[in-house]
């Protein structure tokens, strides 16, 4: 019996394990520094010449995550120890190794500004233009990570009694004009899902808060968890594995306030790619459904109950029932009058009611009498079952943030740092995902070739 070898593609663990020199090869040549290079270009010929690599301290940036080297002073260290190490992050030998603060004025240039954000952008159509990013399922998580920053005592605020019984009217006219003036003055992410439908993509990338809150989350226990710092919100291919959008926010924001944010980025960066999106039960909101479907995608969400009552003549997955409350099957899904198709259950063979007029064969539910409701897939059928289960895709992807690229070791202070130290995290791990397939291509064309 012949005996066929399997062929060992690369994965991300792979990956971290080559040599060093060949392993930053490989990530360096996904982008271009030059976006983040010109930040420290001179303006004019005049004065002296910088003395500082720049291109070379910006690659041993993006090297310290991939070494996960901890803190800047430690890059310094191997940087004057290590001859090799400096010579693979960029530096000839005649430069002399930056300073702490050289460092630091160098990291404060880029946090204003929006760079990395234009290369992440850039890196997802390479992986898309190159083949790679070939998936038609988007999955939807938040990850949370805690704050360089020392949390600070909240103000107390003064118990103002209210007034018993009715108001008067000009009590009434007056309480009603503050509240309009509150509603007016709030900000973009204090207003109701719904408002997000209608601003501008651009709008809600500027105005979300990134400065370090409280957040609670509840663990696999059960029970609330606090942490002080910051949220990272992920828009993951369940294939491939790219991050195709992502966002930061404070730790307090709800995650289901960067669902709208993250689809309307996704529609600019790869348009009419995707079909079907996959969230948890946190993001169960009727304005989430309703961008969905102007993305012209699908939506797999568990259904939260909201102090609704039970429906008669429907079961949990509101699938129709007959009169011996047996649920209607689900059969197909009707692409022009977007409506699901329920055939009668099984038991109705043997039913003795199943000539009566109560026992309908067929029932047809438009999407459009309850989009939170009526979804394709519908609810509780083996097609959406299936795809639910790709929702882990972007798990996997926040525990590899953590593990590899060390997301919860943010060395900087303040939240507009905090957001370059998440933004370089979630770029770098796009760069090694390119340069996974890269090398699993030339592999495979080496084989080929033997």
């Amino acid at each position: 019996m012949t005996i066929i070898k399997q062929m060992r593609l690369f994965d991300i663990h792979e990956l971290m394990e080559m040599e060093s020199s060949h392993r930053f090869d490989a990530i360096l040549t996904t982008f271009d520094l030059q976006p983040i290079f010109q930040l420290f270009r001179k303006k004019t010929m005049r004065g002296a010449p910088r003395e500082l690599n720049y291109g070379a301290m910006i690659q041993s940036l993006i090297i310290r995550i991939v070494e996960r080297i901890p803190t800047v002073k430690d890059l310094i260290k191997r940087l004057k120890n290590d001859l090799i190490f400096r010579l693979d992050c960029g530096f000839l030998l005649s430069d002399s190794v930056p300073s702490e603060a050289s460092y630091s004025r160098m990291v404060d240039v880029i946090s204003q500004s929006e760079v990395f954000d234009k290369m992440q952008d850039e890196i997802i159509q390479t992986a898309f233009t190159e083949g790679f990013l070939n998936d038609e399922h988007l999955s939807f998580d938040a990850t949370h990570f805690e704050a360089r920053d020392a949390s600070k005592p909240s103000e107390k605020k003064e118990k103002i009694p209210k007034k018993r019984g009715r108001k008067s009217k000009e009590e009434r006219a007056a309480w009603l004009a503050e509240q309009a003036e509150i509603e007016a003055n709030l900000t973009t992410y204090e207003k109701k899902l719904e408002a997000q439908l209608t601003i501008p993509t651009q709008t809600l990338w500027q105005d979300i808060p990134i400065e370090p809150k409280w957040g609670v989350k509840k663990n696999s226990d059960g029970k609330n968890t606090f942490w002080f710092g910051f949220k990272g919100h992920l828009a993951v291919s369940t294939k491939s594995q790219y991050i195709v959008a992502r966002l930061m926010s404070s730790g307090s924001l709800s995650d289901s306030k960067a669902a709208i944010p993250l689809l309307k980025k996704v529609a600019e960066v790869v348009p009419n790619q995707f079909t079907t999106t996959i969230f948890d039960a946190g993001y169960d909101y009727e304005a989430i459904y309703q961008q969905i479907l102007n993305q012209d995608m699908k939506a797999v969400i568990p259904y939260v109950k909201r102090r609704e009552s039970e429906i008669l003549g429907f079961d949990e997955h509101f699938r129709p029932t007959c009169v011996r409350e047996h649920s209607y099957c689900y059969d197909s899904f009707d692409e022009k009058y977007q409506s699901l198709k329920f055939t009668r259950p099984k038991e109705c063979a043997t039913c003795p009611l199943r000539t009566d007029s109560l026992c309908q064969k067929v029932f047809k539910i438009k999407c459009e009498t309850d989009i939170r409701k009526y979804t394709y897939p519908a609810r509780g059928s083996a097609l959406w079952e299936k795809l639910y289960k790709e929702r882990t895709a972007v798990e996997r992807v926040n525990a590899y943030l953590k593990e590899y690229f060390q997301l919860n070791n943010v060395r900087h202070r303040t939240g507009r740092k905090a957001k370059l130290h998440f933004n370089l995290v979630t770029f770098i791990y796009n760069a090694c995902q390119l340069a996974i397939d890269r090398l699993n291509v030339q592999l495979t064309e080496q084989n080929i070739a033997a």
